[in-house]
């Protein structure tokens, strides 16, 4: 659920000929893991899930999970405050894309072969921190089903590929990094009021980020909570509410407003930011992935879940690379078991998503801002590099950022699609006629 992708895995060793031909056998259509140079062989059985299962792809499903809950998890629940939802809305939002991720990755893992992991777009969650308040929740939710209603044609058709050469990199970044950005200025905002919890986290943070990245979000919510009980103290409330979640279903309404201020920026910075970044992780890990078959069937679930406060589910980045390395298996064939792993723990943390949203809520907004923040830079740091990097669209990257970190609104819409539009405009005034040659000069 972060959008910054970690280094690639290395590349697969080959796989023995007999078992890389019968798992080409067994999927045809959904893509191989197949490393150059192996051989071919004839058909074999279908690969045993029994036999594949191992403790490594078991653990790596784990680590995925506890790094998504311990951040990510954290920008929701910072996002339904913003938006005044109450506790049971609040459950099953967290529900919801719970039971989204792990039913797309259960299924998806099985049927390609593959360790498809996915999770909730962290970015779409922090474009509704700055504007889910500004819109009823019935028309939140409306918005939330044509930004899934979209995301599925645009990926059962195959236009994702087209769809992302023809936006300019640059721009969809820079308004990636302008919704971004009260995020990474809300940690030293809360450092007045809670000193200790502010420096604490954002010290253990770093700190632990040199010894593993993967870990660096947990220690700084450890650390954090620490801080809050010797100083303010904590008030969990565990004694109220239900440990299983009931979900809430919100009936859709659909305004013009939500369609443009939520629905067109949400899919945007899902599709690029998200589902892009993850595919390209699959492809690092040496994988063929069908985009028509993944985009597809995570925009589907979204429209489905989409009544109970489900925003989006999508491709994961940061914890697929968890999944798809050879520390889950040095066999590339077996690694779909770690995604398969992921998708049970999802369900099973996500039906108890109760639990969560009570222990969460005891947290004091200090310690809520620092963690979201800092969950949050890597993705900061690689949209604005990526924003910057490509002379040609620096000037409508900078028009992009500028617009969107601003919080603006215009006839009730928010500033991340005005700063979409303007930086297109930018763009398009700036680079008319232009050769390729001329405008990165």
């Amino acid at each position: 659920m972060s959008t910054a992708t970690e280094p690639a895995a290395a590349e697969p060793a080959a796989e023995p000929a007999a078992d890389q031909a019968a798992d080409q056998a067994a999927r045809p259509a959904a893509g191989t893991a197949k490393p150059a140079g192996a051989s071919e062989a004839a058909p074999g059985p279908r690969p045993s899930l029994r036999r594949d299962v191992s403790f490594s792809a078991l653990l790596a499903g784990l680590i995925a999970v506890i790094v998504s809950y311990s951040g990510p998890l954290v920008v929701v629940l910072a996002a339904a405050r913003a938006g005044h939802l109450d506790q049971a809305h609040t459950a099953s939002w967290v529900w919801a894309v719970s039971i989204g991720s792990g039913l797309t990755c259960l299924f998806l893992s099985w049927r390609t072969r593959m360790p498809i992991i996915t999770a909730w777009s962290t970015p779409g969650v922090a474009l509704l921190m700055t504007n889910l308040g500004d819109y009823p929740y019935a028309q939140a939710v409306g918005a939330f089903l044509i930004s899934a209603v979209a995301i599925a044609v645009i990926g059962y058709s195959g236009l994702f590929g087209r769809l992302m050469r023809a936006v300019p990199t640059g721009v969809v970044n820079a308004m990636l990094a302008g919704i971004l950005f009260s995020f990474g200025v809300n940690i030293f905002t809360e450092l007045k009021a809670s000193p200790a919890i502010v420096l604490g986290a954002f010290t253990a943070f770093f700190a632990m980020k040199r010894i593993s990245v993967r870990w660096a979000v947990p220690v700084a919510l450890l650390v954090g909570v620490g801080a809050a009980l010797a100083t303010t103290g904590l008030d969990f409330g565990l004694g109220e509410g239900s440990v299983l979640v009931h979900p809430v279903l919100t009936t859709p309404e659909f305004s013009v407003a939500a369609l443009i201020g939520i629905a067109v920026p949400l899919a945007v910075v899902t599709l690029a930011s998200q589902n892009a970044p993850g595919a390209a992780v699959l492809e690092g890990a040496g994988y063929r992935p069908d985009d028509r078959l993944l985009i597809g069937s995570t925009g589907a679930m979204s429209v489905l879940l989409a009544p109970f406060g489900s925003h989006a589910v999508n491709l994961a980045a940061i914890t697929a690379a968890i999944c798809t390395g050879p520390e889950a298996h040095p066999d590339p064939r077996r690694r779909y078991i770690a995604g398969m792993s992921c998708g049970f723990w999802y369900l099973l943390i996500g039906s108890c998503g109760g639990v969560l949203v009570i222990l969460f809520a005891g947290l004091p907004t200090a310690l809520i801002a620092v963690v979201a923040g800092v969950a949050l830079l890597g993705a900061l740091q690689g949209s604005l590099t990526t924003a910057l990097g490509e002379a040609g669209t620096r000037d409508a990257a900078v028009v992009t950022f500028l617009c969107t970190a601003s919080g603006m609104s215009l006839f009730g819409i928010g500033s991340a699609f005005w700063g979409l539009v303007l930086g297109l405009l930018t763009h398009a005034l700036l680079n008319a006629g232009l050769s390729r040659g001329a405008r990165n000069a």
